[in-house]
């Protein structure tokens, strides 16, 4: 075996003794759903990026052993059945299988690729997409073009997002727009495109939630919100279909990040003296990804032409004891491109896995 492939195997093993947090990041690592669990260096189960998020759902310690979650009745092939690989995958819906010798060791890793399954298109779920903000942030970009215009690659970001959805199934948009509208607009207008893209005209900034009540009449069924600079490497339905079993009014997908302190962190009492001390400290922590699952409930109780964030909608309705839930993905799964750096960095890793 080659020396890359030995060096690819190792990285979608872990042991069972490692921690949630880890698999997490090994996760993030291998940019895959799934890792391989190992005891002894022997193959015993295997954990997905799906068994973590339930995990954390169910309001599990991220410090727990990855042996109390993985599953230890997982998929593999020994390596004489190899050439079978393909037709197993198929068959158990399976994006990576182990091949194993006769003593559980992991000889490599066969990776369904992603080019050669079309995902089904059954998402037929409004979108929306808050176009209409100035990117400040941008600039000097933005003084040329509008935020959702901004090319990564060959194409526009707002089109990078329209063109993931639509693969899952969507194929009615509506962009928010006000800043340099006409543009986006043009846009549009003379590409070709498999879907359709209605227009909701802000006459003044209204926020990145009261934009919504300009489609009071136009969208009755529950509808993807989404920010215009941001790219959910995810399943789409899968996150659809979480927020529907859960009967949530808005369901908000987060990504769990991680920081390491780069110094000793000290706790002191209210007497001032030191209770503990940590040093380089690791913190975990959800964040907004600026994507949401939502009930159009929210669309016909807003007030109109009142400039609101959507935060500060789920604030309100959380206060009025209405249902808003979360859905966890990885670092790895979320892009987004509200700075330079950040664009910068989507740009990198769009070009890498092209």
């Amino acid at each position: 075996m080659k020396r890359g492939a030995e060096m690819e195997v190792v990285e979608f093993l872990i042991d069972e003794e490692a921690t949630m947090l880890e698999a997490m990041q090994q996760l993030d690592k291998v940019a895959k759903k799934v890792l391989f669990v190992t005891r002894d260096g022997h193959f015993v189960a295997a954990i997905t990026d799906g068994d973590i998020r339930r995990w954390i759902l169910k309001k599990g310690n991220l410090d727990a052993k990855v042996r109390e979650i993985a599953n230890y009745n997982p998929k593999s092939l020994l390596e004489e059945k190899k050439t079978k690989a393909k037709e197993f995958m198929k068959k158990h819906s399976i994006e990576a299988l182990p091949i194993l010798d006769k003593e559980s060791n992991i000889l490599s890793v066969v990776l369904w690729n992603d080019e050669e399954v079309e995902p089904l298109r059954t998402l037929e779920v409004p979108v929306v997409i808050m176009a209409g903000g100035l990117g400040t942030r941008l600039y000097p970009y933005t003084k040329i073009l509008p935020k959702p215009l901004i090319p990564i690659g060959e194409i526009p970001i707002v089109e990078h997002i329209i063109n993931r959805f639509n693969r899952h199934g969507s194929d009615q948009f509506y962009l928010v727009v006000n800043h340099k509208k006409n543009m986006i607009k043009a846009y549009f207008n003379e590409i070709e495109k498999a879907y359709r893209v209605d227009y909701v005209d802000e006459d003044k900034p209204l926020g990145t939630g009261g934009g919504l009540s300009l489609l009071k009449g136009k969208i009755n069924s529950t509808f993807i919100l989404s920010n215009c600079d941001i790219l959910i490497e995810e399943d789409y339905e899968k996150i659809y279909n979480y927020h529907k079993k859960e009967n949530n009014l808005i369901t908000m997908v987060c990504s769990l990040k991680n920081i390491k302190i780069p110094y000793g962190v000290i706790e002191i009492s209210e007497t001032g003296e030191i209770e503990s001390m940590k040093e380089k400290p690791e913190l975990s922590f959800f964040t907004n990804t600026g994507m949401y699952i939502v009930e159009p409930k929210i669309i016909e109780e807003l007030e109109e032409d009142k400039p609101i964030g959507f935060p500060d909608i789920i604030e309100q309705y959380k206060a009025k004891g209405e249902k808003i839930g979360i859905y966890p993905i990885s670092e790895n799964s979320w892009m987004d491109m509200g700075q330079i750096d950040e664009m910068e960095e989507m740009r990198r890793r769009l070009e890498r896995d092209e």
